[in-house]
């Protein structure tokens, strides 16, 4: 599986069961819903620093392998 898609369908699928909107997610990871939209959807360029806030709101760690 792609590194990119797998944890656009983690934070995904993560911020569904946790019953948060893009926008819920966004006001709590201090980013743009626009952001989040892209991180989901594997596409346009978010930040690392987006990312990691976002995964960090959900509980998510990243790692590297």
């Amino acid at each position: 599986m792609d590194d990119i898609a797998g944890i656009a369908g983690a934070i995904r699928r993560t911020r569904r069961e946790a019953g948060l909107t893009q926008e819920d997610l966004a006001h709590l990871a201090g980013t743009s819903e626009r952001t989040v939209r892209a991180i989901e959807t594997g596409t346009g360029n978010p930040s690392l620093h987006a990312v990691v806030a976002v995964a960090n709101v959900l509980g998510l760690a990243l790692t590297v392998s």
